[in-house]
């Protein structure tokens, strides 16, 4: 009896240690990675001259959509995760890096960078973007809503204009993928305006000594 006994103990216990690997290899799976791409311009929008070195601010990005794994929608008042997966970077840099090569797209004249970015180059106007939405509605609409702001580095030379923006677009399928490709469409929808505003800025006053 003592032996059956111990025998059933030992086959519990290695049942547990199997439970507790296959669910530690199964959190361990590497996520699929996703990432914004640019995109070309709806439309022309040469219509003036851009500062000659643009950088954009890495944005400030709203903390429900922060997360390891991509928020897919904000339905019934939940949070629908894509589990396992995930941006490929933290999105707030993310949506700055891809912001600034759909600029840099559109404004040839300029050079256009991100903060943090590796450049010795003094900015003569800034982009600087807060996201509160970065996902699909409760329509399935894909959604990107932000305060965008266009000004020149001296900025108290003029007023600092911010201005809400608000996109929505209709994914192709019901895939992370297709989210997200309606997502570098918007930013690049988001870049058109950008670039809009910047050209309209006034030129830098010229320092006087």
């Amino acid at each position: 009896m003592f032996a059956k006994n111990t025998l059933v103990r030992r086959s519990v216990r290695l049942l547990a240690t199997a439970l507790i690997v296959s669910s530690l290899t199964a959190c361990s799976a590497d996520p699929t990675l996703y990432t914004l791409v640019p995109v070309s311009p709806a439309a022309s929008t040469a219509m003036g001259l851009a500062p000659g070195v643009i950088e954009v601010r890495t944005p400030v990005v709203s903390q429900r959509l922060d997360r390891d794994d991509i928020v897919r929608r904000d339905r019934d008042y939940k949070l629908e995760i894509a589990k396992g997966d995930a941006w490929s970077e933290p999105i707030a840099s993310m949506i700055g890096h891809a912001l600034s090569q759909d600029l840099a797209i559109r404004l040839p004249e300029s050079t256009v960078f991100s903060q943090n970015d590796a450049v010795s180059t003094v900015p003569t106007a800034y982009v600087e973007l807060t996201v509160t939405a970065f996902n699909e509605d409760q329509a399935g609409n894909a959604v990107l809503q932000a305060n965008l702001s266009t000004h020149l580095a001296d900025a108290g030379a003029f007023p600092v204009l911010t201005v809400p923006v608000r996109l929505a677009r209709k994914p192709d399928g019901s895939s992370t993928a297709d989210l997200v490709a309606a997502l570098s469409q918007m930013t690049g929808e988001l870049a058109d305006e950008a670039a809009r505003r910047l050209r309209m800025l006034p030129a830098p006053v010229a320092s006087v000594r």
